[in-house]
């Protein structure tokens, strides 16, 4: 072998070992703010990424807006998203993949001194909802309102809606006889004062939908996990060591503690508690359940929510490899 063999073996050897490091990377796009940032900074941290055989390059974004337009366009592998957009998106032809990742749900809260106590108290009153008009679980809770009182508590109430910190401030400062949020915000309410007078899972259960069924998950493109099975594999391997750890071990959680902008410790256990409440339950996730909350959603979001969707899209949730 010449010199010149040589030196072009090792140039092809270094090119190909830098092409599989650039392609072992998993560009994740995520709100700057959002509690996904929990786990990514746990499994970044723990090493559980090339543990399983990638390199997580998280990217924090102002909004889950800005991480879908990110994600659409090609600059990031992975964002958070529901699976009801994704199922929106694959209806229109987008080959997008849902990874479960928490089944975290909201609720509604009152204040602690209100007189009421089932959702027909709340006729007549002022309610704060983030996530706007098509949340997820205010579209559950008046499914329920109607299935239960026979009213819609779009029709009979009045409704604030806002970002969730604004909703959170209306809720405890007597702005509104009660709030629906983000399950994160709700930790932080309870810890204020006030009580939950439903839950979005006992609303589910009562509307025969199945509340272990998760929400949120890691969104990537089917072209990734066809060619690059084993880092989606990886990711979701990641992703459940980095929950089993938290779950297990206090230190995980102290280390994350300024991150999580806590104001004092019965916050830091509510949050705590309430991300490991939500850890989705391994294997599949059940299609005949997914399937009747579509419906749910398609009937009260209407197209505005589901889009083009009219039944489950095939090949909309990853399954893991036995």
């Amino acid at each position: 072998m010449t010199i010149q063999t040589a030196v072009a073996a090792v140039l092809l050897a270094l090119t190909a070992t830098f092409a599989s490091a650039q392609d072992a990377t998993i560009r994740v796009a995520v709100q700057e703010s959002g509690t996904v940032n929990w786990e990514l900074d746990t499994i970044k941290h723990y090493g559980f990424d090339t543990e399983n055989g990638f390199t997580l390059d998280v990217q924090g974004m102002a909004g889950g807006d800005a991480a879908q337009i990110a994600f659409q366009g090609g600059a990031v592998d992975m964002i958070v998203s529901d699976w009801i957009w994704v199922a929106r998106q694959r209806a229109a032809g987008a080959d997008f993949v849902f990874i479960p990742y928490s089944r975290a749900v909201g609720g509604m809260l009152v204040p602690a001194n209100s007189t009421a106590q089932t959702l027909a108290d709340m006729k007549g009153r002022k309610i704060g909802i983030a996530g706007g008009q098509l949340d997820k679980s205010w579209i559950i809770l008046r499914a329920y309102a109607q299935q239960e009182y026979g009213f819609d508590l779009a029709t009979e109430t009045e409704q604030v809606f806002g970002a969730a910190p604004l909703i959170m401030n209306a809720a405890t400062t007597g702005e509104v006889d009660g709030a629906i949020n983000f399950w994160h915000f709700l930790a932080r309410m309870k810890t204020a004062g006030m009580r939950e007078l439903i839950s979005v899972d006992t609303a589910a259960a009562a509307l025969g939908l199945d509340p272990a069924t998760p929400l949120l998950g890691y969104v990537v493109r089917g072209d990734m996990l066809r060619n690059q099975p084993e880092l989606v594999a990886g990711m979701a391997k990641a992703s459940a060591a980095a929950k089993a750890k938290l779950a297990s071990d206090t230190a995980a959680w102290a280390r994350l503690r300024d991150r999580m902008r806590v104001d004092d410790d019965a916050q830091f256990v509510a949050l705590q508690n309430g991300f490991n409440a939500g850890t989705p339950a391994p294997g599949a996730v059940n299609l005949d359940a997914a399937d009747k909350m579509l419906k749910v959603m398609a009937d009260l979001g209407g197209t505005d929510l589901v889009g083009d969707v009219t039944a489950l899209p095939d090949g909309l949730f990853y399954t893991p490899a036995e």
